[in-house]
């Protein structure tokens, strides 16, 4: 299905899918602890043959995939083969859909992609695996089909707490950053990046995920943050957070 210009939201890129032309299948990448938000971009290194197929499968078609997560901690990609009983590791009914905007090939038969975040979906039931082994489900949109608006969504964000809070979690952590960029960034941009590359745990990433919005997203990043830098041990060598 096509659009009319007039159906796209001011300020949206030409290649952005509207409402109308989201899939109702969607192939999925369970990935554990790894979280993509609508707005948000997020680097893939893909390297085994099903997934593979499916990246060229999405790129002859809607360049749509579904990042969800397993239900199972430490869950992760080779999670979506079957079990010796024939079953298929659950996943959360809850991800996001990524729109492949760039990849690169490796000499060494891997690909690096770059995801946008479109919009959040719920599964409505697995679908049979394709022939190239990797998993696909009907994909739901229409609970989260504000997500496509975020452009204009107006966050409620209590500034001063969540630079206190991210502070003190990078003290307790031995994390640094770019603090010009992070003052610098809008607010539901700050949210969206905070929320994806800090390093919490998957059931962290998830209700991060299904928070109803980003004022929503934020009030939970400055919770996360406060019970990090007060409930855990710092690491012992320094990293990057981004």
């Amino acid at each position: 299905m096509t659009d009319r210009p007039s159906d796209r939201m001011p300020g949206r890129s030409p290649f952005e899918p509207s409402f109308e032309q989201l899939p109702e299948t969607l192939p999925i990448f369970p990935l554990s602890g790894v979280l993509l938000l609508p707005g948000g971009k997020l680097p893939l290194n893909v390297f085994e043959p099903r997934y593979l197929a499916m990246v060229f499968d999405a790129l002859a078609g809607h360049r749509l995939i579904g990042m969800v997560q397993p239900t199972r901690p430490g869950g992760f990609a080779g999670d979506g083969l079957p079990t010796d009983d024939g079953s298929r590791p659950k996943v959360h009914r809850i991800g996001c859909a990524g729109r492949i905007t760039s990849f690169s090939e490796t000499e060494d038969g891997r690909l690096l992609l770059a995801l946008s975040g479109v919009c959040r979906f719920e599964i409505g039931r697995e679908l049979d695996p394709t022939q190239s082994g990797y998993r696909r489900v009907s994909s739901l949109f229409a609970p989260y089909r504000a997500d496509l608006d975020h452009a204009d969504e107006l966050v409620e964000l209590d500034r001063e707490r969540l630079m206190a809070a991210l502070a003190a979690f990078f003290r307790s952590r031995n994390l640094s950053t770019d603090w010009d960029a992070v003052k610098q960034a809008a607010d539901r941009n700050l949210v969206t990046s905070l929320s994806m590359v800090l390093p919490f745990g998957p059931v962290e990433k998830q209700a991060l995920l299904e928070a109803a919005d980003t004022t929503a997203r934020a009030k939970l990043l400055v919770a996360f943050l406060e019970m990090g830098a007060f409930g855990q041990p710092p690491e012992t060598t320094p990293q990057r957070a981004n």
